[in-house]
């Protein structure tokens, strides 16, 4: 028999019949949620042989992180649902030696040994390795305020046992930031019965959406009794309240800090790996550190993003399952690499789905291309079926290459399938035209004919070949300061019940009879949504007059300027 790349003490022949005992490979894991436990049980579905232990320092692993807020809501309200493997269940089924309330705190990346401390001891013990996986995720921020170690986190089951715990003892709370954990604990605190104030130091919530896009999860937060305080900072807690910048008091039996988290890179900095500028662990494209023998993955890495190829800090469940996944096969001898991001999330907002992939507006508009920014405002299936619901969707295309840099929809059914399918598209290199030819599964109750996707495709084309220009709803005061008119196109009944100021009014079909009333100059047309401003647009110019449509109508506008006007 052959064996292929025998080391120094290993021939690479051996002769028949003869028994050689092969060291058994040890690799171990840091971290027990996504990316980690992807991995080990990965590896154990590949290698058979392997010692795998993975290390936690929490009491649990593979729990679902993403349904804490929920339970701290009540709406999973079997604790032990959360909990989706167990140590003995995971060795029982994989083998694995999974070590909970035990922390790595050093790392001889030259002897390959890790230094392990078991929590309830205080005992250090060292392990050596073969292969060491790093996934130990994202650590809260936790600012410098006076008071802040009465704020509670939610990063782990016991945090939420804490909340869950404060919740039960208070009528009040105040949770400052308003991310997603921020957003989603804001939410199911209120479905407690708490009365609920979210104060974030930006002026919006949900940072990777565009101010005009972000306008309806404001509205629906007020509405359902959130007190929302943008623009605003916490100075101290106290014991029962916090006081803000501007010197008000806000009643706090609980308090929740959800500002963000940072890549936990502490254990990899120590064992001498390179981490990016914005402080993530720095990867190769096989998610090999610096370090010989050391691999990390999850919300500690460094990210490719999938458009520009810059590193980015993405900190999402699905991709640090993948890239755990990913990870293992490369350990184990199969060869994988690693996939760009775009960020694709969705997030509950008390009833309205929130979904983006890639690039905001903000973020195309830095990189400094020539951008067409498109919004529409359709019905999440065929308007004639019953029960038919409002969306908003945007798309950021390069304008030179027709190129999806992003999107981004609210509404309260249907974002999720939009969003997920140009999320595939962009995947598959798709220009932003060809979503309007994509053949896409309809039925009234599910979709329309032309379904959103494809609409948003056939504006794109529209504008790519010229029959149409736009102005968006943040040009549309310059717009008017250079001497253009706004016409609204609209029924008056309409337009008596919101128009924009200084517009006038000739509804769309009376516009051929009364060109004659319209001033000379440039025209700014708007309707609803879009739809009618276009068909204006295309009479006005085959008559000769310069018209641009606001694009997403009257509602973008609205809610964009609502948007500013709250953030002032």
């Amino acid at each position: 028999g052959t064996m292929a790349g025998g080391g120094p003490d290993m021939p690479d022949f051996i002769p028949l019949g003869v028994c050689v005992t092969m060291a058994v490979m040890r690799i171990i894991i840091v971290g027990g949620v996504a990316g980690g436990m992807s991995a080990a049980t990965r590896l154990r579905r590949l290698d058979e042989t392997a010692e795998i232990v993975v290390v936690e320092r929490s009491g649990h692993v593979s729990f679902a992180n993403c349904g804490l807020p929920y339970h701290a809501g009540g709406v999973i309200a079997e604790r032990d649902d959360l909990l989706l493997q167990t140590p003995r269940s995971l060795a029982a089924r994989f083998g694995l030696d999974v070590r909970v309330r035990h922390e790595a705190v050093g790392v001889d990346a030259d002897a390959r040994i890790l230094t392990v401390r078991d929590l309830a001891t205080g005992e250090d013990s060292e392990l050596g390795y073969d292969a060491l996986l790093l996934s130990p995720g994202a650590r809260p921020v936790r600012p410098p305020i006076p008071g802040i170690e009465r704020a509670l986190g939610l990063r782990t089951v016991e945090d939420v046992d804490a909340i869950v715990a404060g919740a039960a003892r208070s009528s009040t709370a105040v949770v400052i930031g308003g991310g997603f954990i921020g957003v989603e604990l804001a939410e199911n605190l209120a479905r407690r019965g708490l009365a609920v104030t979210l104060v974030e130091g930006a002026d919006q919530v949900l940072a990777p959406l565009d101010a005009e896009m972000v306008e309806p999860v404001h509205e629906r937060l007020r509405e359902r009794g959130v007190r929302l305080l943008l623009g605003r900072t916490v100075k101290s807690i106290g014991p029962a309240q916090v006081a803000l910048d501007d010197g008000s008091v806000e009643p706090a039996g609980l308090v929740v800090a959800a500002v963000g988290v940072r890549p936990d890179t502490g254990l990899a900095a120590a064992a001498g790996c390179a981490l990016a500028p914005g402080g993530g662990i720095l990867v190769d494209e096989h998610f090999a550190t610096s370090v010989p023998g050391i691999w990390a993955v999850g919300d500690a890495v460094c990210k490719t993003d999938a458009i520009d190829g810059s590193g980015v800090m993405v900190a999402l469940a699905q991709t640090a399952t993948l890239q755990g996944r990913s990870a293992a096969d490369v350990i184990a001898g199969r060869g994988a690499v690693d996939r760009p991001v775009r960020g694709s999330f969705i997030v509950g907002v008390l009833g309205l789905q929130t979904a983006a992939t890639g690039w905001n507006e903000r973020r195309a508009v830095a990189s400094g291309r020539r951008l067409r920014i498109i919004h529409t405002h359709p019905g999440d299936h065929a308007g004639y079926y019953p029960g038919a619901e409002q969306m908003h969707l945007k798309l950021v295309v390069d304008a030179d290459t027709d190129d999806v840099l992003g999107a981004q929809g609210v509404g309260p059914a249907g974002v999720d399938k939009r969003i997920d399918v140009i999320a595939t598209a962009m995947a598959g290199g798709l220009r932003a035209a060809e979503l309007g030819r994509l053949e896409l599964a309809y039925a009234p109750q599910f979709s329309s004919a032309r379904d959103p996707v494809n609409m948003l495709g056939l504006v794109d084309e529209n504008l790519r070949d010229g029959l149409v220009e736009t102005v968006q709803w943040h040009e549309l005061d310059a717009a008017v300061a250079a001497g253009a008119t706004v016409l609204d196109v609209r029924t008056p009944a309409e337009h008596a019940r919101a128009a924009i100021p200084g517009s006038v009014l000739i509804p769309l079909d009376e516009l051929r009879e009364r060109l004659d009333e319209l001033p000379d100059g440039e025209i700014v047309v708007h309707c609803a949504v879009g739809l009618r401003g276009y068909l204006a647009c295309r009479v006005l110019a085959q008559h000769g007059r310069r018209a641009r449509n606001l694009d997403g109508g009257i509602t973008t506008w609205a809610a964009g300027t609502a948007s500013r006007a709250s953030g002032q």
